[in-house]
């Protein structure tokens, strides 16, 4: 039986959904008018349609702004679904008439940047594809953002906010083993049989408190009884970090998959006795969102890479 609320949003028109969603990325009615070439009168007569049309109020003031009710959040959220499938619709015809062509954003923590993305890419470079890559590095809570905004088509790392386990599809592909890292001439690696507690005496580099990496270092330490190391310089950047480990005698956990690559840097695991591993990573896109075919490719290489250098089975 069909619900009366399916006729009441038949309605809503392709401008009303799209200032929705620009009124949700901006805040302001003004900037979501201008984003999408409207006059704010018309923005504002159109927030009154979409009112009308869906039973509720949208909006409301805020001092000398408006913000979204919860009756305009919820529309919004669904509108920029609506708008990603219209999107990636369009992509995938564009990608059909052209062939073998597409175009995919994907974004990945570090290591499996490295151990799963790369030999992705050169995997389609033997095959004499014609789908172009874009690859964003970043932290798992920025990667989901771009991802929920359309702005990535997949990704590879956590979904660590709670309230985005709806709106995204997660397939574990493994967890991340860390390596402490130090300089080839640090003093540590001149010591005959160098233990966990003699790293503590060094500074240590680690993005901020709430970063994952930061928190299940810490919570390792804390279990073995040490206490926390000391912190001069505090960074999510891994240039950074690798420039810092070069010219001082500081350490810093970072991915296993990272410290092989970058053997040649100058900067080598510390022999430490130090074993541990991030929680699960994973492919994730949107819940619902059908994936383009150059998507999906490259999802299949990704994974067919997981299968054959895994940095720790599932």
């Amino acid at each position: 039986m069909s619900n009366s609320y399916d006729l009441e949003f038949v309605g809503l028109k392709l401008i009303h959904l799209r200032l929705i969603a620009a009124l949700k990325q901006s805040g302001q009615l003004g900037l979501a008018a201008a984003h999408l070439g409207l006059a704010q009168p018309a923005a504002t007569r159109l927030l009154g349609e979409i009112e009308r049309v869906i039973g509720f109020q949208v909006r409301e003031r805020l001092g000398r702004g408006l913000r979204l009710t919860e009756a305009g959040e919820a529309l919004a959220r669904r509108a920029e679904r609506v708008l990603h499938e219209l999107r990636d619709a369009a992509r995938e015809i564009s990608e059909l008439g052209d062939g073998a062509r597409g175009h995919v954003r994907i974004g990945s923590v570090t290591g499996p940047a490295l151990t799963h993305v790369l030999p992705a890419i050169r995997q389609l470079r033997r095959d004499q594809s014609r789908i172009s890559v874009e690859v964003v590095v970043s932290s798992s809570d920025d990667l989901c953002r771009q991802l929920i905004d359309g702005r990535l088509d997949i990704i590879i790392g956590r979904v660590n906010d709670p309230r985005l386990q709806a709106l995204l599809d997660f397939q574990p592909i493994g967890v991340e083993p860390l390596a402490l890292l130090a300089r080839n001439k640090h003093p540590l690696k001149d010591m005959p049989a160098p233990k966990l507690a003699d790293a503590l005496a060094y500074d240590w580099i680690l993005p901020e408190n709430d970063k994952l990496l930061t928190r299940t270092v810490l919570g390792h330490l804390t279990k073995l009884g040490f206490p926390e190391p000391r912190r001069q310089v505090s960074t999510s950047s891994f240039l950074f970090t690798l420039a810092v480990l070069k010219e001082t005698d500081a350490i810093a956990p970072l991915a296993l998959s990272v410290a092989q690559s970058f053997s040649d840097e100058g900067v080598t695991p510390l022999e430490v006795g130090f074993t541990l591993s991030v929680e699960s990573y994973g492919l994730i896109h949107r819940r619902g969102s059908a994936l383009t075919p150059s998507a999906k490719r490259v999802t299949e290489l990704v994974n067919a890479a997981a299968l054959e250098n895994p940095l720790v089975t599932k």
